[in-house]
C-alpha cells in the first residue's frame, strides 16, 4: 500500500482543503448528509481531490462505487453496470477520471441513464467543463470548480500522517517537501511515502534527489504566486532589467507555469507599452507560443530574452487609459446615436464619404458628439503614429 491509499479520507471531514464546496455549511456538504446527491462534474488541477471526494460520497451514501477512465472508457461498461445494480435499494456511483476525453457520442450515451436517474454520475476533470463537454452534460449536472491545495492544507495533511507514523524530518526538508508539490496533495504523499522507505530521518538531501525540481503546475501558495507575478511586473514597468530577471527566476525556481509567465508578458506588452513599441506585443505573444510547445528548461531562455526587451522597451499606457475611458462614458451615458450614413441598413448610406475617393481622408463626423478618449503621449514609436495621424487629417503639410 502506500501513503496515497493508507490516508485517503473516507469521511466528508477528513478531506483536505476545499473547504468552499465541502464544509459543513457547504451547500454540497449537507445534501451528502442528507443522504443525497446530483450528477456532478468535478474540474481543477491534478492532486487537489477530485477522485478522493467522489470515494467519499459513496462511502457515505453506502453506495457502490465504479472507477472508470474517460480515455478508455466503454458504452457496454456502463450498461453493465446498469443491469448489475438495477434492482438494488441503492443505484451506483459511476465515477469517470478524465470525462473531457469522453467523445461527443459517448458523452450523449450518457444522458438517458443520468435523465431516467438510473445511476448517480460524477466526472473528474483538469479541464474546465464549459469548454470540453457537450451543453447536455452541463445541463444535467451540477459543475464545482476545486482548487489547488494551498501550503496550509498540505501542512495539515502531513502532521496527520506524522502523527499516525512517528518519524523526523528537518525544517527545511519539510518546506520543500510542501512548496515543490505546488499543492498537489498526491505528489506530496508519494515523495513522502519513497523517503521513508529510504529512513526516518527524512533530510532535504533525500528529497531533493528524489525530486531535483519543484513540479510545474505552479506556485503552490497564493500569496507567494500574486507576490511575484506582481512584483515581476512592476519592475518591468519600472525598466529595472536585472530586478525583472531575478522575479522570473524565483517564478520559474518555485514551479510557475512557463505559459502563465507568457500570459503576463503579453498583458503588459499591450498594457505598459503598447504602441510606444508595437513589436513588444508581437514578442511577447511569439515567446507566448513557442513556451506552449518547448516548455523547461528551455522555456527559461524565451521568457528571459522577453523580459529584457520588455523591461528596456519605452513604456505607455495611452491605449489603456483611451479605452477604460471610453467604457466608463459608455456606462455612465445614454448610447450615443450612430450617423445614418454610417449604417450599411440605411437608405442614407449614399451620403457616407468613402475616404479613399478624397485622397484617404475627408472630414466627415463618425460621433454624434465631439468626446476625446485617447491621449497620446508621444513616447517612442507613438510619435510617430501621432505624426502619421496628424498628416492622415491634413494637421501638417505634406
Amino acid at each position: 500500500m502506500s501513503l496515497a491509499l493508507d490516508f485517503r479520507p473516507k469521511i466528508l471531514e477528513e478531506i483536505c482543503g476545499q473547504k468552499h464546496i465541502i464544509s459543513p455549511n457547504s451547500a454540497l456538504f449537507k445534501l451528502i448528509k442528507k443522504g443525497t446527491i446530483a450528477h456532478m462534474i468535478f474540474f481543477g488541477p491534478a492532486g487537489c481531490g477530485k477522485t478522493t471526494i467522489a470515494r467519499v460520497i459513496a462511502n457515505e451514501l453506502n453506495m457502490n462505487f465504479y472507477e472508470f477512465d474517460g480515455g478508455n472508457l466503454k458504452l457496454d461498461d456502463i450498461r453493465k453496470v446498469i443491469d448489475k445494480d438495477r434492482n438494488s435499494l441503492f443505484k451506483p456511483l459511476i465515477f469517470i477520471d478524465e470525462i473531457h476525453r469522453l467523445s461527443k457520442t459517448q458523452q450523449e450515451s450518457l444522458l438517458i441513464p443520468m435523465e431516467n436517474d438510473f445511476v448517480k454520475i460524477i466526472g473528474a476533470s483538469t479541464e474546465n467543463p464549459y469548454f470540453s463537454l457537450t451543453s447536455a452534460i452541463r445541463s444535467r449536472s451540477m459543475l464545482f470548480e476545486l482548487k489547488s491545495l494551498t501550503n496550509e492544507d498540505l501542512k495539515s495533511l502531513f502532521v496527520r500522517i506524522q502523527n499516525v507514523l512517528k518519524f523526523n524530518i528537518d525544517i527545511d526538508a519539510l518546506d520543500y517537501l510542501i512548496s515543490s508539490s505546488c499543492g498537489d496533495a498526491r505528489a506530496m504523499l508519494n515523495l513522502l511515502d519513497f523517503a521513508l522507505k529510504i529512513g526516518t530521518n527524512i533530510t532535504l538531501k533525500t528529497l531533493r534527489e528524489l525530486r531535483n525540481l519543484p513540479l510545474k503546475d505552479g506556485v503552490s501558495s497564493g500569496d507567494t504566486h500574486y507576490n511575484l507575478a506582481s512584483a515581476l511586473i512592476k519592475s518591468l514597468r519600472g525598466s529595472d532589467i536585472d530586478a525583472s530577471i531575478y522575479y522570473l527566476a524565483r517564478l520559474i525556481n518555485e514551479g510557475e507555469s512557463a505559459e502563465f509567465i507568457a500570459r503576463r508578458l503579453s498583458i503588459f506588452a499591450s498594457e505598459d507599452i503598447g504602441n510606444a513599441n508595437p513589436n513588444a506585443l508581437n514578442l511577447a505573444t511569439n515567446t507566448m507560443i513557442c513556451v506552449s510547445k518547448i516548455g523547461y528548461p528551455e522555456a527559461r531562455i524565451l521568457l528571459s530574452q522577453c523580459v529584457v526587451y520588455l523591461a528596456s522597451s519605452p513604456k505607455s499606457n495611452s491605449s489603456y487609459k483611451a479605452i477604460n475611458k471610453a467604457l466608463k462614458y459608455v456606462e455612465q451615458n445614454p448610447p450615443l446615436e450612430i450617423p445614418t450614413y454610417l449604417i450599411n441598413t440605411n437608405l442614407d448610406k449614399k451620403n457616407y464619404l468613402y475616404p479613399h475617393d478624397f485622397g484617404g481622408w475627408v472630414e466627415q463626423k463618425y460621433l454624434e458628439k465631439d468626446i476625446k478618449f485617447y491621449q497620446s503621449f508621444d513616447i517612442g514609436f507613438e510619435k510617430t503614429l501621432n505624426l502619421w495621424h496628424q498628416k492622415v487629417v491634413k494637421k501638417l503639410n505634406d
